[in-house]
């Protein structure tokens, strides 16, 4: 098989890089730490000669915060509701006909997406979520969006992960902060009060739970992450019974899944890779140079 794309999700930590077929199959695969945070802009050429002294002097599509003002090229937000073949339409051209970036989603409701949108768009395309659905893609940002006919029609941004990051690092909780994170007992209250809407208060309480014996210190860390996406599955507003596609690394779609059922909703696992592919491959087909 020969490589006829090489694909790019270049993101603000990590970078992914596919050689992809003309079917879309993925030939060979790299990841590694050179996220956009420790880019200078001056470097993105020689990144792209190395990866086609890897791949082959081939055409590439780029994803990503690349895009953004902190990335190679500050490239304008689309906005919703807008699918494969608009994105494709607007793709920046590095190169015309051989090195684009791909241009990112912007909500009405002032929220903002670089990257995410390959991969929603990408599982409806590729026939692993129907046209019109819920998805979920947790992260250091959790992205909830609604797909309309196949096209991203609005999106919610959460700082999940971010908060249980800074929680950890710079809280006045973080010495219980400490222990394991796991779909457990503690995991699951953590959700229930989470999904009742009172985060504030309750993230006061897991210290003075500790302190006060209420609650062993090592199970901090659990409820509090349950309580953190507790509150933000809360704020997707599922109707009972409604399919919710969780697109995540096994631990932390486990965990989603988990507060979705907790929820009323009936989670699906996608591949993230998966609809990756699926998108970027489509993406490119319907790119007008």
């Amino acid at each position: 098989m020969t490589g006829t794309l090489i694909a790019v999700d270049w993101g603000t930590t990590n970078r992914r890089a596919y050689l992809l077929d003309a079917a879309g199959t993925v030939l060979d695969t790299q990841r590694d730490e050179r996220g956009v945070k420790t880019m200078p802009t001056a470097d993105y050429p020689a990144e792209l000669i190395a990866l086609r002294a890897r791949y082959g002097d081939l055409p590439v599509v780029l994803a990503g915060m690349v895009g953004a003002a902190r990335g190679w090229v500050e490239v304008p937000y689309l906005s919703c509701p807008a699918g494969l073949a608009e994105l494709g339409a607007a793709l920046h051209w590095i190169e015309p006909g051989r090195t684009a970036i791909v241009p990112g989603l912007t909500d009405p409701a002032g929220d903002v997406m670089r990257g995410e949108e390959v991969q929603l768009l990408g599982a409806a395309a590729a026939g692993l979520t129907p046209d019109t659905a819920l998805l979920c893609q947790p992260g250091t940002h959790c992205k909830w969006a609604r797909l309309e006919a196949g096209q991203v029609r609005r999106f919610a941004t959460a700082l999940t992960g971010e908060l249980f990051a800074l929680l950890q690092a710079h809280s006045l909780l973080a010495e219980f902060l400490t222990g394991a994170v796991a779909d457990d007992a503690p995991f699951r209250e953590g959700v229930q009060r989470g999904l009742a809407g009172h985060l504030a208060t309750d993230l006061f309480r897991v210290r003075a739970a500790a302190v006060l014996g209420q609650r062993p210190a090592a199970q901090s860390a659990s409820y509090t992450s349950g309580l953190l996406i507790g509150h933000d599955v809360a704020g997707a507003e599922i109707a009972h019974g409604e399919p919710v596609y969780v697109l995540a690394d096994p631990h932390l779609g486990d965990l989603y899944a988990r507060a979705v059922t907790m929820a009323g909703g009936t989670p699906v696992r996608i591949a993230s890779q998966a609809a990756f592919v699926s998108g970027i491959t489509r993406l490119w087909s319907a790119r007008q140079p």
